[in-house]
């Protein structure tokens, strides 16, 4: 078995822990969901800087005490991290790329998931996992993060793109109810970095240490906390020094050098293909991998 495959199969592995996304996608020729081929969403998610993106996002999402409250509460990640792991990626994969029948599937997946996750945190204050400002917290760190990561693993982005980019995930964040949504890269970014509800909590700090030393195996941890910390480094210095993070330059470029390696044993995202596929538009195979 060769490199690229051996890379291959631990990845994947690693996301296989639940329904998998877009398996009957084939059904629904000339649905082109969402977004479709010409759409920045469809470059950005089907880029492996994703996964960069995708543990900044839970870096930043436990700056949150209520919503880190509600992850510390009606959660099964210590347990279960990779069915964890596995249905957020469903979730962010269908989406992007699936048919509108998909999305439609994956919003009613998670409002189940949500019903009945509310409480009280630690500061006293009442959460729901309905709530629209919770939800708006959760969708628009994902979305900053994942076009950060874009940004500084893959390439640069003009300002059109950016702002491209937040304005049609903010139709992902519409039919989850969230709200407030930010429509351009820069008012995404200021909302975050000035969210009056960020404070340091205890389920936070069991949140961070978690994703430093998750329940991997020896190799995949490894490559993992190579991914976390380069990730850590990418957020704001303030909210970073709210999460107990650190920043190392030597970090980013162990990241980066990995996210390359990465992106040539894995190439582009079998989703996206798929997604292409079934949108009956033009493209590289050589640029996918075969795996859906």
């Amino acid at each position: 078995m060769g490199l690229k495959t051996r890379v291959t199969a631990k990845v994947v592995d690693l996301f296989s822990h639940s329904e998998k996304p877009l398996e009957h996608t084939d059904q629904y020729r000339g649905d082109h969901g969402l977004f479709g081929p010409d759409s920045i969403s469809w470059e950005v998610l089907g880029d492996v800087s994703s996964f960069v993106g995708g543990i900044r996002a839970l870096l930043i999402q436990a700056a949150h005490p209520e919503v880190a409250a509600g992850v510390a509460e009606h959660s099964a990640y210590r347990e279960d991290p990779l069915g964890r792991l596995s249905r957020t990626a469903f979730y962010v994969t269908s989406m992007t790329y699936g048919a509108i029948p998909e999305t439609d599937h994956a919003v009613e997946m998670v409002r189940r998931a949500h019903a009945g996750v509310s409480g009280v945190s630690e500061r006293g204050r009442p959460y729901s996992a309905n709530s629209p400002e919770y939800g708006a917290w959760v969708h628009n760190t994902l979305t900053d993060s994942f076009l950060h990561a874009f940004q500084v693993f893959k390439r640069p982005t003009t300002e059109e793109e950016a702002d491209r980019f937040v304005e049609e995930q903010s139709i992902i964040g519409e039919k989850m109810g969230a709200s407030a949504l930010p429509k351009t890269a820069m008012e995404l970014k200021t909302w975050i970095a000035t969210h009056p509800d960020i404070a340091e909590s205890e389920a936070m700090r069991e949140a961070i240490e978690f994703l430093k030393d998750p329940p991997l195996g020896r190799a995949e941890l490894l490559g993992y906390r190579v991914l976390q910390r380069a990730a850590a480094t990418t957020v704001e210095p303030p909210l970073r020094k709210t999460l107990g993070l650190k920043a190392s330059s030597l970090n980013l470029q162990a990241g980066k050098v990995l996210v390359r390696s990465l992106r040539w044993a894995l190439r582009f995202s079998p989703s996206w293909k798929a997604a292409l596929l079934r949108s009956g538009a033009e493209f590289d195979s050589k640029l996918f991998r075969d795996d859906v």
